[in-house]
């Protein structure tokens, strides 16, 4: 095995091991074993990050260049996994009604209510990101396939 496979090894075997963890983070509520905050107004759908799955789904991972690389397709990621905030607009406040309508839900309410131009704050609910726990899986796939090449030579000699 020469150098260049041993590396998409690597880097193959990282964006695995690494995305089964990500996506683990949504079963966990957590961030590996840093809780997400609760949301503001419970309800029997689950987490605020898994009611319909669709963010789940829209995690990507790839190997670019000497990188693994992750993304996702849902615009409202970067928000949820980093915080910030967000101006409330008048389709919004419509989409909101909408909902609120629909499900009778009271956070759908209390978001209806908000005037236009009120600022809302997205808590952070990182599910992805760099960790220990991430450098840790990265150091040892690192090693165990290293250690399987070693391996490899000394057996074909």
């Amino acid at each position: 095995m020469d150098a260049k496979q041993l590396l998409n090894d690597i880097l193959s075997d990282i964006r695995v091991e690494i995305y089964d963890e990500f996506d683990k983070n949504f079963d966990r509520r957590a961030f590996f074993g840093r809780k997400w905050p609760p949301r503001k107004f419970q309800n029997n759908r689950g987490s605020v990050l898994m009611q319909s799955g669709k963010l789940r789904r829209s995690i990507r991972a790839a190997v670019r260049g000497n990188a693994v690389v992750f993304t996702s397709s849902e615009p409202y990621a970067a928000i949820h996994n980093e915080s910030g905030k967000i101006r409330v607009t008048a389709k919004m406040k419509k989409f909101f009604w909408y909902k609120y309508g629909e499900t009778k839900d009271e956070q759908w309410k209390w978001l209806a209510l908000k005037k236009v131009g009120d600022v809302i704050t997205i808590p952070e609910r990182r599910f992805i990101g760099d960790a220990p726990e991430v450098k840790k899986i990265v150091e040892d796939t690192i090693k165990e396939n290293v250690e399987r090449a070693a391996k490899n030579v000394f057996k074909q000699k």
